[in-house]
């Protein structure tokens, strides 16, 4: 028997020393993501030296159509070391010298403040719930009503995730539920990466098929002249294929980590104590009030993290914290995704960089020239592997459509590729990298919430989106063929 499994072991014990050997092992070996994300930064600082520097024109976020001109540029080794400042009146582009490669960084985490900030805050009202017991107590309960099948509680948590995902554009909102799928996976003996894949492939699942994600739709669709929310067919099939192939995908995830249904079955759960009903209560009431709000009242992250903090002020007053406690259990959540804000801050220099550099239409021209007039089947193709790439450096949803939509909609057409699988193309190419980018702030801070590396995720989602990958090129094939 799996010997983290031991049924001799308290349940959902893992901590043998033959385990934890094993466990420093492997976290000695991982790349730390900063330092992946540096790397990222300094190469974003190399291609402006070897890109031609261009813009398109803009009629507010949206790019103007054939209006590309290359720039003029000094991109000689020298500019490497240029402390010269830069003008809104200067008319020649200048490659990104090493001063401003670092000041990027900072400026990163400056322009990603109230992110950050909100990860923090989310991080101490964790603190606080956990503290209380309320999130132990509360699996318990749930585990022992199941008797920790995990092949009922995995499609229905699969389900409830990709639906918000899909239906309503839910991201940010689930964030907060991976800390406790963490805490639901250690309790059945499970590592915390496990429990990061119950939010996230559901989430990511949804994401890319959108059915009705008012968050990509709302944005690509009118710009290639299409009404919101239509063509929903495609849309719905791809959802439920990759839905399936997800679910299945965690069944294995679950026996390559050693799930054992007799050692689950042993879970009986216990009597909440009134303090901790209340308090469960209460979680569910804020997720579901933070929902309504979000949508209504499009709350910022000001407005967000305000919100955590009066939430963890409530939990601790429920509970009976003392103030000292509750402040010291906000404080100690809040240090365990402080890296979260390092990250957010590397990946938003990355943007910047190719912003300063003048270099990032320039590489969505040259994209849009390859994609050129080669028959619907080919340019489908190019435009799925043009947004696949460029979710790299343009890991905004509204941010990439509103770039690339008004120059490959009429590339597209040209082609005899029609709107909707021009969208489509979107939806999935932006999709599939948004699964593993290193410079997606919104996986970043999943990961840092789940105290996970990120080259231990992709190195486990890996063969999930390659697979995915494969069904998303059938399926847009299909589309090409019915003229979808």
């Amino acid at each position: 028997m799996n010997e983290s499994l031991n049924p001799t072991l308290p349940v959902g014990s893992v901590d043998t020393p033959k385990r934890q050997a094993k466990h420093h092992q492997v976290e000695h070996r991982q790349l730390n993501p900063a330092i992946i994300l540096l790397v990222i930064v300094f190469l974003a600082m190399f291609m402006t030296y070897v890109v031609t520097s261009g813009e398109y024109q803009r009629k507010g976020i949206l790019v103007v159509p054939g209006s590309y001109q290359t720039l003029e540029k000094d991109a000689s080794p020298a500019q490497l070391w240029s402390t010269a400042e830069r003008k809104p009146e200067d008319k020649a582009a200048r490659p990104v010298s090493l001063t401003e490669a670092f000041l990027a960084i900072p400026q990163g985490i400056e322009k990603s403040v109230g992110l950050i900030f909100m990860v923090l805050f989310i991080g101490g009202m964790l603190g606080i719930l956990s503290r209380t017991g309320t999130i132990t107590a509360g699996l318990e309960r749930l585990l022992g009503a199941t008797k920790g099948n995990v092949y009922v509680l995995v499609p229905c948590l699969m389900l409830a995730f990709s639906a918000g995902s899909t239906f309503m554009g839910m991201a940010k909102e689930y964030i907060v539920i991976v800390p406790l799928m963490v805490a639901l996976a250690n309790r059945m003996g499970l590592p915390n990466i496990v429990g990061l894949a119950l939010v996230v492939v559901p989430l990511k699942i949804g994401y890319l098929a959108s059915v009705t994600s008012p968050v990509a739709l709302s944005v690509a669709q009118p710009i290639v002249g299409l009404p919101v929310f239509s063509g929903m067919g495609m849309r719905l099939l791809a959802y439920v294929i990759l839905l399936i192939v997800g679910t299945g995908f965690m069944f294995l995830l679950l026996r390559r980590y050693g799930f054992n249904r007799a050692v689950a079955a042993q879970f009986e759960g216990g009597r909440l104590t009134v303090r901790q009903a209340l308090n469960l209560l209460l979680l569910g009431a804020g997720i579901g009030f933070l929902i309504y709000a979000s949508n209504t009242w499009h709350w910022h992250y000001p407005a967000l993290s305000a919100y955590y903090l009066v939430l963890g002020m409530l939990f601790a007053a429920v509970a009976g914290l003392r103030p000292s406690d509750a402040a010291n259990a906000f404080i100690e959540g809040m240090q365990k995704v402080l890296i979260a804000g390092v990250m957010i801050g590397l990946a938003t220099a990355v943007q910047i960089i190719l912003a300063t550099g003048d270099v990032l239409d320039s590489i969505v021209n040259w994209l849009a020239q390859l994609i050129g007039s080669h028959g619907p089947f080919v340019s489908a193709l190019g435009m799925f592997f043009s947004q696949l790439l460029l979710e790299l450096l343009i890991p905004s949803t509204s941010g990439q459509a509103a770039v690339t939509m008004p120059i490959f909609g009429p590339l597209a057409q040209l082609s005899g590729v029609t709107p909707q699988t021009t969208v489509y193309a979107f939806l999935l190419g932006h999709g599939l990298t948004n699964m593993i980018s290193p410079t997606s702030s919104g996986l970043l801070v999943l990961l840092a919430a789940a105290q996970v590396g990120w080259g231990q995720w992709a190195r486990m989602i890996l063969p999930l989106m390659l697979v995915f990958s494969v069904i998303a090129i059938a399926l847009l094939m299909l589309a090409v063929l019915i003229g979808y």
